[in-house]
Parts: C-alpha cells; sequence; structure tokens
C-alpha cells in the first residue's frame, strides 16, 4: 500500500474535469477564447467579457496554443 500526502499521487484529473467542476460547485466559469466547441459570436461574446473585466489582451503573448 502506497501512502502519499493529501494533493500528491494518485491520478491527476484532466483540466477539463477541474473546469467542469469549478462550474457545478462554484459557478465559476473557466473558458478560452479560442475554444471551437465555440461559435464566433460566442468566442466574440467572452472576448468582451474578458477585456471588460481584465482590460484588453495584449494580442502577441495572448496566443498560447
Amino acid at each position: 500500500m502506497r501512502w502519499y500526502p493529501k494533493g500528491y499521487g494518485g491520478e491527476r484529473r484532466s483540466a477539463e474535469d477541474i473546469k467542469r467542476e469549478g462550474w457545478h460547485e462554484q459557478g465559476l466559469l473557466v473558458v478560452s477564447a479560442e475554444d471551437h466547441r465555440l461559435t464566433w459570436p460566442e468566442r466574440e461574446l467572452v472576448r468582451q467579457l474578458g477585456a471588460k473585466l481584465y482590460g484588453k489582451q495584449d494580442r502577441k503573448e495572448a496566443r498560447h496554443a
């Protein structure tokens, strides 16, 4: 039997699982303005909300693909 301190070891959860859990449990939405699952108007809405809340992006550094 292996013992790991809390938060270490075991299986790593996917980023999507963490985002889904944050939405369901805390009402937090984590979404990329480049998410391929969104339509163009939805991506544009995300960009506009981000700019309103946090200021405009520096487009040179914004792309993390």
